[in-house]
Order: structure tokens, then C-alpha cells, then sequence
């Protein structure tokens, strides 16, 4: 009640007018406030569907099967699209949009878990006699090197696997395990016995256990049993509970056969773990080859910060001596002799052909920068954590959407200053341009993965819900900004437009359009291809991408050096009495899309294993869609930034 007190008399000295103790008061307030807030018991949050779960001795944990997965096809497809045992109901979980988009599809099994309650070999269930429709099935997808994902706690099975460390061998995960594999004799075996290792951390007080850790040893093992097999009390002879008899690698290998018996099988065993639930997924993160990560970062890093310094010094040091001569020129002989890119102050800001065009990209552009800014913010923070699965996918789509105001509101301004009338014209295409091509692109792939009958095909409840975020959402937000930036006035150019276009002087070859631009996409393609080679490994070979503190790093470098070579590159041209730079500008930095495409067919060659008409045709697809998306955000980088420099140096000169 006192500090209630307090802060209700400062308020009131506050609104009697007394002016020389605003500030004091205000000051007095905040700090009470602070302390009321600090004298408040803390409580923490968890984000949806990462908080931990506490688990007492026998209680029940639901493991989930998720999809199959080739890094051969890139193709997934559902758990019991192969015959395994399954459940007397399937149940599905609800999954986010992020989820359905990637092909995941998580279902109830079969399998029973308790907390901290080993089981040995306990029989699943028994395939009498594989016809050969399942014969067909099991060889296909242990051919095309297919993996069984399943969930436990949140948490995906993984595989140990041990690399060299400094000191001692360090522990890594690799997602899911094996269908089965081809033997030298070419026999194909299924892995029909699984081996659970699930850590788990106690609180030694509460005696509740935290899953930690959800680990898979893969068998295959033809099982044998004595006189008939009894379903409802199996005894093998391969592995018994009572004689404690486990199966190891030694066992004669399931082969897959027609009319073959295949008897799935399972161990549990839980283990404890001194790691801590907020640590859990250290070990899914940890990459294999930082080290060379980091150096290549660092060094990446380092390079691209000399020369982006060293342009940034070049350029002060000779705009400076240009805008003192030309500041200096009294006598008319001497205006009459001047060159460079003060000659051309009067064709400068002339509207570039198919100004609505440009104007269009640079909304679409703007509108990716906005979506990427905020998701790399959100995902530094750990809101878009692998816990949180189809989050990062979720949370971009969204963005995109949301964005579109942003997008509208700049190509609107853009127009304007271009002085262009078909505002409607411009918005609609600014609206359905880009999502257009993508969706175009989205939907013919979509077809080939739904004629493969994969999970990956996006059903249509999704389209059509996908339908209305851009027709629904996206669009009329588009018309909304594109509306504010109609209605705000345009700048004044810092020179007048004259009414006669002037003549391009011949250029030298050097200053070729198609040089330039090509040469400009190298500094900002050198400022993320490290970083890219690691994206591209997480996307395509299935695995997990989470330094996005590195990401937002590269991202800055990214824009800055977008910004200093388009800068550099239209000083170079407007020096030459060149004025078309208007798109010029946007290509320069935009053709760094061109140089990530490229790599992304070295990449395709040299460390993807696709042969297949269908995957590839994915791969280069949705190559095409990141590699669009790039030129437009890299091109509005530069683009802008090129738009204000000319502004400045027009500006800061006089001009009669």
C-alpha cells in the first residue's frame, strides 16, 4: 500500500503541471514499478509442445511412427506403407503446416513403453507369409536406402555413431535406422528387432524421471520357436525373457523372401543419464564437422569484411575529391568541361523502361527481407527450436503473408516516384507475381510426388487452406499497403528531370551491362556459400540446421556487401555518363542467385546420390524457388541501397 501510495502522489505531481519535477517523478515511478516487478516471484515459460514431461516408475509413453525417408529420392512416405504390425487403431496426430509440407505423417504403433520397466524381446506381432506385392515393397525401399523415423517424449529415434575426438571419442546421432540392407551375396534382410536405449534423468527427491535420450540398435534376426507359434504367449528360441537370452549380430540374418515368416520383434532398456532435459537435443545438433565449420565461417567472414572495408574507404575518399571539384568549378569554360556522373544529373532520375516491373520486384523483395529478418530473429531466440517440428517452415510461410503490407507499401512508393498512374495494375502484380511463379513451380512438383503415391503430396484440405492465406490474407494486405503508399507523397528528386533524353556515350567493354552484373554477384555469393553448403546438407541429406546466430551473421555481411558492390558498380557506370542504372542496380547484386544456382548443381553432382526423374526434378524445383527468392531479396538489397547513394551525391553537389 505504501508503494501504491507513493506512486499515485507521484502521478498526481505529474498531472498538477508542475514542470520542473516532471522528469523526477517520472523517474521515481519507473524505479518503483521496477522493484514492485522484482519483489514478484519468478516463473518460467515454455514454448508450446517443448515443455518438459515428468514421468513416474511404469507410467505409459507413447511411442509415434513418423515417415520413411531416402536421401536417395527425397520421396517419404508413410510408416504403414510397408507391412509392419500395427496398432488395433491408427491414430493420428494433429500436425502443423510446417509438418504436412515436409511429408511428415505421425501415427500411434504398436510398440508399449514404460517408464523405467525393461522389456526383453517382446513380440510385436508375426507376418505369416509375405506376398509378393510386400515382398516387392520391402525391396524397393531397402534398394532406395529408406529409414524408419519414430518419436518418443518429442524426441526422433536416432543411431549412435562414435567419431574421433581430440581427447575421446564424441557421441553423434544419425536419424532414424535402416529398413533392412543387401548382403554380399545380394540377399536383402529386414531389420525385424529393435533395441530401445531411452535415457532418462531423475530427480533423486521426487523419484519423476525426464526422457533424455531415445536411442535404436537395429537387428535382423530369423527368429525360431518350438512346435506351434502361440499368438497369445510366444516363446522363441532366438531370444527368451526367461532365459535372458538377447539378440546380438551373430543370429542368422530375416531375409525378405515370398512366403517367407517374418516375426518383429523389440528390447527396451532404459538407462540413466546425467544429461539434463535442456540439453537433450545437444547431441541431434551436433555436427560432425565443426571444426570446419566454424574456420570456414570465421575466414568467410574475415574476407568479406576487408573488402567490403576497403571499397567503403575507396568510395569516401574519391566521392569526397568529386563533389570538391565539382563544388569548385566557378567559370562557365569550366562547368562546360566537366565529366563524370555530375554530367548526367539531368537524365539520373528518369524513369527506367517497364518502371512498374521494377517497382513490383522491389516490393517482392522488400517483402522477403521483412519475412527473413523476422524469422532469423525469432529463431536466434529459440522460438523455431527442431523440438518445435515444421515450426521454422510454419513460421516463414506466415511471415510471408503478414509481410505482403510491407511488400505493397514499398512498391507503391517505388511507382510513385517513378510517376507511374496504373496503381491497381502495379498492385496486383506485385500480389500474384511471385507467389504465382512459386506456386506454379509447387503445384507441377506436387503432381509428379502425389503420381509416386509419397507422403511428401501435399493433400488437398492444405492447398486449398494455402489458397486462402494468399488469396485471403496476403492479397488484400498487399492492396492495404500499396493503398499508405499511394497516399504518402513521393521524395522530390534533388535535381530536375530534363524533358530530352541524352545520349549514352559508347562504353568500353569492361562496362559491359552483362560483365558488371555478373561480376557483381560474386562478393555476396562469397559472403554465404560456406554457409550455404551446410543449409543444403540439412535440407537434402535429412538432417538437423540450427546456428542461426551464424545465419544472422552471414545475413548482415550478406547486405552489407549487396549494398557496397551494386554501390560501387553504378559509381563506375554513372563515371561513364551511363544513367540506365535502375535495373542495372537490381541485377548487380541479385545475380549472386544466378552463382548459388550453379552451386547447387556442384553440389547435386558431387554429394547427392539421385538418380531418379522424379527426385531430381524436386531437387531442381524447389532449387529454382530458393534461387528466385534469393535474386529478388539480393536485388532489392542492392537495389535500394544504390537508389539512396544517388540520392546523396545529387544532393550534395551544385547544380545551376
Amino acid at each position: 500500500k505504501g508503494r501504491q501510495g507513493s506512486a499515485q502522489g507521484y502521478i498526481g505531481v505529474v498531472h498538477s503541471g508542475m514542470e520542473g519535477r516532471m522528469g523526477a517523478a517520472a523517474a521515481a515511478l519507473v524505479c518503483l514499478l521496477g522493484l514492485q516487478i522484482a519483489l514478484l516471484p519468478a516463473a518460467a515459460f515454455y514454448l508450446p509442445g517443448v515443455a518438459p514431461m515428468d514421468y513416474k516408475k511404469g507410467d505409459k509413453v507413447l511411442l509415434k511412427v513418423n515417415k520413411l525417408t531416402s536421401v536417395k529420392t527425397q520421396l517419404p512416405y508413410e510408416y504403414f506403407s510397408l507391412p509392419y504390425c500395427q496398432p488395433k487403431k491408427i491414430e493420428s496426430s494433429a500436425e502443423n503446416l510446417g509438418e504436412v509440407l515436409r511429408g511428415d505423417r505421425i501415427e500411434s504403433s504398436p510398440y508399449e513403453i514404460a517408464i523405467r520397466m525393461d522389456t526383453q524381446c517382446k513380440v510385436v506381432c508375426m507376418l505369416k507369409s509375405l506376398n509378393k506385392v510386400q515382398t516387392k515393397a520391402f525391396k524397393k525401399k531397402i534398394d532406395d536406402e529408406y529409414r524408419v523415423n519414430m518419436i518418443l517424449d518429442n524426441l526422433p529415434v536416432a543411431m549412435v555413431q562414435m567419431r574421433e575426438g581430440k581427447e575421446e571419442a564424441i557421441k553423434t546421432y544419425e536419424r532414424g535406422f535402416p529398413v533392412g540392407e543387401v548382403n554380399e551375396e545380394g540377399q536383402y534382410t529386414l531389420n525385424n528387432h529393435l533395441r530401445f536405449n531411452i535415457l532418462y534423468h531423475r530427480d533423486p527427491e521426487t523419484d519423476l524421471s525426464r526422457i533424455v535420450g531415445f536411442e535404436v540398435e537395429p537387428f535382423s534376426v530369423k527368429h525360431t520357436y518350438e512346435g506351434a507359434f502361440n499368438e497369445a504367449a510366444p516363446e522363441l528360441t532366438t531370444c527368451n525373457p526367461g532365459s535372458m537370452k538377447f539378440v546380438t549380430d551373430k543370429e542368422p540374418r530375416q531375409p525378405v523372401e515370398e512366403g517367407g515368416e517374418i516375426i518383429f520383434t523389440y528390447d527396451v532398456l532404459f538407462l540413466t543419464s546425467p544429461i539434463r532435459w535442456a540439453s537433450r537435443w545437444d547431441t541431434y545438433l551436433s555436427m560432425a564437422d565443426d571444426q570446419v565449420h566454424w574456420f570456414s565461417i570465421v575466414n568467410s567472414l574475415m574476407i568479406v569484411l576487408f573488402l567490403s572495408g576497403m571499397v567503403a574507404m575507396i568510395m569516401m575518399r574519391t566521392l569526397h575529391r568529386d563533389i570538391s571539384a565539382y563544388n569548385q568549378l566557378e567559370t562557365a569554360e569550366e562547368a562546360q568541361e566537366e565529366t563524370g556522373w555530375k554530367l548526367v544529373h539531368g537524365d539520373v532520375f528518369r524513369a527506367p523502361t517497364s518502371a512498374g516491373l521494377l517497382a513490383v520486384y522491389a516490393g517482392t523483395g522488400t517483402q522477403l527481407i521483412g519475412m527473413a529478418v523476422v524469422t532469423m530473429i525469432f529463431a536466434a531466440l529459440g522460438f523455431l527450436s527442431p523440438a518445435n517440428r515444421g515450426g521454422l517452415m510454419t513460421a516463414m510461410l506466415l511471415l510471408f503473408v503478414f509481410m505482403g503490407l510491407l511488400g505493397g507499401y514499398a512498391a507503391a512508393r517505388m511507382y510513385k516516384i517513378f510517376k507511374g498512374e496504373q496503381w491497381r495494375q502495379m498492385t496486383v502484380q506485385t500480389a500474384l507475381l511471385f507467389p504465382g511463379i512459386v506456386a506454379a513451380i509447387f503445384f507441377v512438383l506436387d503432381l509428379l510426388v502425389w503420381g509416386q503415391k509419397s507422403s511428401g503430396a501435399v493433400p488437398l484440405t492444405t492447398l486449398l487452406f494455402l489458397c486462402f492465406l494468399w488469396f485471403g490474407i496476403s492479397v488484400p494486405l498487399v492492396f492495404v499497403g500499396s493503398y499508405f503508399g499511394f497516399k504518402k507523397p513521393a521524395p522530390e528528386d534533388p535535381v530536375r528531370t530534363n524533358k530530352i533524353p541524352r545520349q549514352v556515350p559508347e562504353q568500353p567493354w569492361y562496362m559491359h551491362p552483362v560483365l558488371s552484373i555478373l561480376v557483381g554477384g560474386v562478393l555476396p555469393f562469397g559472403a554465404v556459400f560456406i554457409e550455404l553448403y551446410f543449409i543444403l546438407t540439412a535440407v537434402w541429406t535429412n538432417q538437423f540446421y540450427y546456428l542461426f546466430g551464424f545465419l544472422c551473421l552471414v545475413g548482415v555481411i550478406l547486405t552489407i556487401t549487396c549494398a557496397e558492390i551494386t554501390i560501387v558498380l553504378c559509381y563506375f557506370q554513372l563515371c561513364a555518363e551511363d544513367y540506365h542504372w535502375w535495373w542495372r542496380a537490381y541485377f548487380t547484386s541479385g545475380s549472386s542467385a544466378l552463382y548459388l544456382f550453379v552451386y547447387s548443381i556442384f553440389y547435386f553432382v558431387t554429394k547427392l546420390d539421385i538418380t531418379k526423374k522424379v527426385p531430381m526434378a524436386m531437387y531442381f524445383g524447389y532449387m529454382g524457388i530458393i534461387s528466385y527468392g534469393f535474386f529478388c531479396l539480393t536485388g532489392t538489397i542492392g537495389f535500394f541501397a544504390t537508389y539512396l547513394f544517388v540520392r546523396q551525391i545529387y544532393a550534395a553537389v551544385k547544380i545551376d
